[in-house]
């Protein structure tokens, strides 16, 4: 990933909370500092997260989200106001090994309850993606996630692993409201349950298995379903494919009967139509669901899931 790591020395904190900055407050989903509100507290890292944190946590939390709307989340460096916001909340939600800047910042903040999505399900997946995380991704020395790819929230079954592991470490936080968190877990896997079934039977009978990406997210949901992603670049959503990559791109859409190049909403989809042009394909969005802003097909995870399987069973030719 297109990532520039940079260690938050521990005094960073204790300095900005000294100024008063963690004392600030601010509304469900916003980027501002949130402590204090009285309700449990929790610093999302990005939509995905938040996303979770507001559905199992439902009246009882308080959101917060490090990620802007529209702002790339791979990209991310963390700001003192944002620090200050981990050292005075009563939870952080983060998917380790997406953002570095802010697994250095949880790393080194007092908060009680870190809950490390990454940790919740598997972090594997075997499907082909040249291009993908298996060649090209970015890594640390030393880094033991380093190669792992984190889009596991775009599987639908994953992602209720990870509910669920979520909902377990609310209630053990904030067990005054453990029934209720269940509840809306239980809510919401069901949601997540229906939404894979959708899956299955809409990708069962296609035309071809393969789809090209311009970032390799889909990994997961490619397996999950059978499919096969080939993506422009690897994780790095930004990255420039080279000639020859190219040049088996434009082979394997012929070969395989490829349609369409989907590029996504937070970034320039220069890449995809250039692409699409000398192969004479279509181009379309499928959304990582990084963030959700005016350009997202949806309003949420469940509605941009839902636009995203209408765009692979257009390109795939489902039946």
């Amino acid at each position: 990933m297109n990532v520039r790591r940079r260690l938050i020395p521990a005094a960073a904190v204790t300095a900005v909370t000294a100024l008063g900055i963690g004392t600030l407050s601010a509304c469900s989903g916003d980027t501002a500092v949130a402590a204090n509100t009285g309700k449990f507290d929790v610093v999302a890292s990005f939509y995905p997260m938040a996303f979770l944190a507001e559905r199992i946590g439902g009246d009882h939390v308080h959101v917060t989200t490090l990620t802007s709307p529209g702002q790339e989340p791979h990209d991310l460096e963390i700001s003192p106001k944002q620090i200050a916001s981990l050292e005075e909340s009563d939870a952080v939600l983060y998917l380790k090994g997406l953002q570095p800047s802010v697994d250095d910042a949880v790393a080194q903040s007092p908060v009680g309850t870190k809950i490390d999505a990454a940790s919740l399900t598997t972090l594997e997946h075997h499907g082909n993606e040249v291009g993908g995380h298996a060649a090209g991704h970015d890594t640390h020395e030393g880094d033991e996630d380093a190669g792992k790819d984190p889009h596991i929230w775009l599987d639908p079954v994953r992602y209720a692993q990870v509910a669920r592991g979520v909902a377990g470490a609310f209630e053990k936080a904030d067990p005054k409201h453990a029934a209720d968190y269940r509840k809306n877990t239980a809510k919401l896997v069901g949601e997540l349950d229906a939404l894979n079934a959708r899956f299955e039977r809409g990708l069962a009978h296609t035309g071809s298995r393969v789809f090209i990406t311009t970032h390799a997210a889909f990994g997961y949901l490619a397996e999950r379903y059978g499919l096969t992603e080939e993506a422009i670049n690897g994780l790095d959503p930004e990255s420039e494919p080279s000639a020859a990559r190219i040049r088996d791109l434009e082979g394997m859409a012929e070969a395989d009967g490829a349609t369409t190049v989907f590029y996504e909403t937070l970034v320039s989809d220069k890449t995809a139509r250039t692409v699409a042009d000398d192969a004479g394909l279509k181009t379309d969005v499928l959304d990582p669901i990084e963030g959700i802003t005016d350009k997202s097909r949806g309003k949420d995870y469940i509605a941009v899931q839902e636009a995203n399987l209408k765009a692979l069973r257009a390109a795939l030719g489902a039946k």
